[in-house]
């Protein structure tokens, strides 16, 4: 268990500290733009990779049965998610986490203003059903909580960021997933939102129909239908 809280912890270090404006951009002047982020997303993936390595080693301890709908919440979680996280960091979003920088939100705003931390938390969650195990609450549950709990930090930046304009720029989205639309916006759809979604599409039928699950994590997640 050791192991594990210690992969938690650098994984979380790694993703609070350089959120810090004053850090980041410290790196950034000193490193540049395009070095700081290729350096920031191999350490994520190392850190992602020791932190599943870590959680894979602890014992397996059943906390309910699994049934087939367990894992159908997960294939309707797990690729929404993972489409609003690719969307989120394809797209510009000067009011959340994104990695373009512009003046202007995305399409995605039309679905909610933060994609790529509820994105997180969608594809976290819906693996926690499926699993139906201690390990997977502590470690996907982490990550969920992990990536909500930024929201309010992340929405008191921006709004102190772009001061009057933070109004016009929300306006029209909201925190929580689809509330704009339940109150008759439109959703609006753009270039990174297509493309996304076809990638996030090509992504899941790979990892369920192609293999790629197995491969990357030794388990077929259709396997609880045979």
């Amino acid at each position: 268990m050791i192991p594990f809280f210690a992969a938690f912890s650098v994984f979380l270090i790694l993703h609070s500290i350089p959120a810090v404006p004053s850090v980041r951009s410290g790196i950034i002047a000193r490193i540049g733009r395009p070095t700081y982020f290729l350096t920031y997303s191999a350490a994520s993936v190392v850190a992602l990779a020791w932190l599943f390595s870590t959680a894979l080693s602890l014992d397996y301890v059943p906390l309910w049965d699994l049934a087939p709908w367990h894992a159908v919440v997960t294939f309707v979680l797990a690729p929404f998610g993972g489409f609003l996280v690719l969307t989120g960091l394809a797209s510009s979003n000067p009011l959340s986490v994104a990695i373009r920088s512009s003046n202007q939100p995305g399409a995605i705003v039309s679905i909610c203003r933060h994609p790529v931390l509820w994105g997180f938390a969608f594809w976290a969650l819906g693996h926690i059903a499926a699993n139906g195990d201690l390990r997977s609450v502590l470690l996907f549950g982490g990550l969920a909580t992990f990536s909500l709990s930024a929201i309010p930090m992340i929405e008191k930046r921006a709004k102190r960021r772009l001061g009057d304009r933070w109004q016009t720029l929300s306006a029209k989205t909201s925190i929580l997933p689809f509330r704009t639309l339940l109150k008759g916006e439109g959703l609006a759809i753009d270039m990174p939102m297509a493309i996304s979604a076809a990638v996030a599409a090509g992504l899941t039928v790979w990892l369920l129909f192609g293999g790629g699950h197995a491969l990357l994590f030794g388990a077929d997640p259709i396997a609880i239908f045979g």
